[in-house]
């Protein structure tokens, strides 16, 4: 069932046009949990050559919103927080949601977001969400 909602993913983050626009790719998506990834471009980068800080809260927001889709189906972000722990110094983005309570109408998901260089992965953000059924 994985693959299929994997494929179903896929899909979905396809017709998000600001997505596409930043090369986001869905790595994970299963019940509860979604991880998404982005290579950190030049122009993704702020004037210290990081990743910009927009660039991670988008990847932050979009993972726990597909966390929360996993279990609640069509949803949208009702509100979410980010805290930056370390500049996002690396080639890749990478975030990775779980959600942690889920009701009919509802879900809160918390994402990790790690910045990648070689094998190294060393984290920049945690964000913290409230993902609400449309």
């Amino acid at each position: 069932m994985s693959n299929t909602m994997l494929e179903e993913g896929k899909e979905i983050l396809a017709q998000q046009s600001f997505s596409l626009l930043l090369g986001a790719e869905l790595e994970v998506f299963e019940v509860g949990v979604a991880e998404l990834s982005l290579a950190i471009r030049d122009d993704l980068k702020q004037n210290y050559g990081f990743a910009h800080g927009g660039v991670v809260s988008y990847l932050a927001d979009n993972c726990i919103t597909f966390a929360g889709a996993s279990v609640l189906g069509s949803c949208v972000t009702s509100e979410y927080k980010v805290n930056y722990v370390r500049p996002a110094i690396g080639d890749k983005l990478i975030a990775k949601s779980t959600v942690l309570y889920s009701g009919k109408r509802q879900a809160t998901c918390e994402c990790k977001v790690y910045a990648k260089s070689g094998d190294e992965e060393k984290l920049v953000a945690v964000s913290l969400g409230t993902i609400t059924k449309v």
